[in-house]
């Protein structure tokens, strides 16, 4: 594919024959020209700054600042760059952050030359391309619905002692005595309660305290 100008780009990684091996590979594509090596993210996000590339190929995991922290910097200083990282990790921890922090393209190393150069000319395009397998992962974290709040979450600290003692079967006036307040106080925070967690009456309130642990 012809392009009408240059696509510039920019190397980080800490590992020096990748980076070569990268620069040898990127400098007989047509159409792309690589303007920096970087081998930290330190020094990535400062080149970035220097060179303003089109694209950053980003490694994830290096000493000090790694690709994840590098990635959010660059956007920040260059915001019309793409980041496509290129790296050897697939685990959860590393993927979903730096694609939070604005990763536009994620491959694995072991992707073919002539893929990264199509990834790079395709991030130019504003097209994004993820390694297929991050795609699966990518789905199946959408696919999974997040978990619910629990309703007793949204108790205060008050509420949750108070909880207890009517766990406890206590009446109002022991609960008033047992935390040395007002009756008239007691029955706010039971009203409160039985709200927060959507119960109809003081027993219904004891079944979800002992289904939840709460009760001691």
């Amino acid at each position: 594919m012809e392009m009408e100008q240059q696509v510039t780009v920019l190397l980080v990684d800490d590992h020096e024959m990748v980076r070569i091996g990268l620069a040898a590979v990127l400098d007989t594509e047509d159409g792309i020209e690589v303007v920096g090596e970087a081998s930290s993210g330190e020094e990535g996000v400062r080149m970035a700054q220097q060179y303003n590339p089109d694209v950053v190929l980003m490694d994830l995991v290096m000493d000090g600042m790694d690709g994840i922290e590098a990635t959010r910097e660059v956007l920040k200083n260059c915001p019309d760059c793409k980041v496509i990282v290129l790296t050897s990790y697939l685990d959860d921890e590393k993927m979903y952050p730096v694609i939070e922090a604005g990763a536009f393209s994620y491959l694995l190393k072991t992707s073919r030359a002539n893929e990264v150069a199509d990834a790079i000319r395709a991030a130019v395009r504003g097209q994004s391309v993820l390694e297929s397998q991050v795609a699966a992962k990518m789905m199946d974290r959408f696919r999974t619905p997040p978990p619910e709040r629990a309703l007793h979450e949204d108790l205060t600290e008050r509420e949750m002692e108070v909880l207890r003692f009517v766990a406890q079967g206590k009446s109002n006036q022991e609960i008033a005595d047992e935390l040395i307040i007002g009756i008239k106080t007691v029955k706010f925070h039971v009203t409160n309660l039985l709200s927060k967690l959507q119960v109809e009456d003081r027993t219904q309130a004891a079944i979800y305290a002992y289904k939840n642990g709460l009760a001691q």
